[in-house]
């Protein structure tokens, strides 16, 4: 039995908690994926999982030798590709995870263009607008825009995306234009919840960033239906331009204190830093990285 088909087995386990998701991703029986981690602590002479009815958990030698094994494996992946495709033709999944008003309006036709060059490449997308973990979840690549707090990642920066505070002719007829940003006191505003200050806008006044306090009725977790609420007249909505620049250029919506922006979120391709990227994962972030469509703004 080929001992790198062992640790994959086990690295698979570890990673899902579970024999029946890992035999799924390999493509092999529980029975079989159960007897490639049995063999693998027989020969080792160590436990490195703990198993119950219920559950799955790495033991202390478990743990240690996941951080071993798992760049070893990458590292083979990354022979076996090189060799086999010498680089002209990929071939292989990437599995990706991306907001998904940006994953679909932006990301996905970039993903298009890759995969026309490289047609052997398989892409598994994952939307959502909560941040899942890449470690957890198997991921190769994680989309994310905002401020990158999780240090234990490699980040990549894609491009800027500014924040737009906008609302709807309707509504500023109804409720009045503001002045200034400090009278979206009195306004009726839209809080996006995924942001880490949902009440606390904040804006660039007299070349200083300044805190304003907004209030409203709406709090949505995702920045597309921010942008409905405030096209459909609800109130004042702060999304990422890519949200809005249409409805901005067909009148749907009317931004406001343009000349406050403050500084625009970052976008960045996040991978795990310890694990060795394959070509195709590189291959793509490249892509990303000098694709101008990706984020023209």
């Amino acid at each position: 039995m080929d001992k790198i088909d062992r640790m994959r087995a086990f690295a698979q386990v570890a990673k899902n908690a579970s024999f029946t998701i890992a035999a799924q991703r390999m493509g092999r029986s529980p029975r079989l994926v159960s007897k490639y981690v049995a063999d693998l602590e027989s020969a080792l002479g160590v436990q490195l999982l703990n198993r119950t009815t219920r559950s799955v958990s790495l033991t202390d030698a478990g743990v240690t030798y996941l951080e071993q094994c798992e760049p070893l494996l990458d590292g083979f992946d990354e022979l076996e590709e090189r060799v086999r495709n010498e680089q002209a033709s990929l071939r292989g999944a990437i599995h990706i995870s991306a907001p998904t008003g940006f994953g679909t309006l932006r990301l996905v036709p970039s993903l298009a263009r890759f995969t026309k060059k490289h047609p052997n490449v398989e892409l598994d997308l994952q939307f959502s607008d909560r941040r899942v973990s890449i470690i957890e979840e198997s991921l190769d690549l994680a989309i994310r825009i905002g401020p990158m707090r999780d240090s234990s990642l490699k980040v990549r920066q894609l491009g800027r995306m500014p924040l737009v505070v906008c609302a709807s002719p309707a509504y500023l007829e109804r409720a009045g234009t503001p002045s200034h940003p400090r009278a979206l006191t009195n306004h009726e505003s839209i809080l996006d919840s995924n942001m880490s200050e949902t009440s606390v806008w904040r804006f660039n006044i007299n070349q200083q960033e300044e805190a304003v306090q907004v209030n409203g009725r709406f709090r949505v977790n995702a920045p597309a239906g921010s942008a409905r609420l405030a096209a459909a007249g609800a109130g004042i909505a702060r999304c990422p331009s890519y949200t809005v620049a249409a409805a901005i250029e067909s009148g749907d919506l009317v931004e406001l204190f343009a000349e406050n922006r403050v500084s625009p979120y970052i976008v960045a391709a996040l991978f795990p830093q310890n694990r060795h990227l394959t070509t195709r994962v590189r291959t793509l972030i490249d892509h990303l990285v000098d694709d101008p469509e990706l984020c023209p703004f």
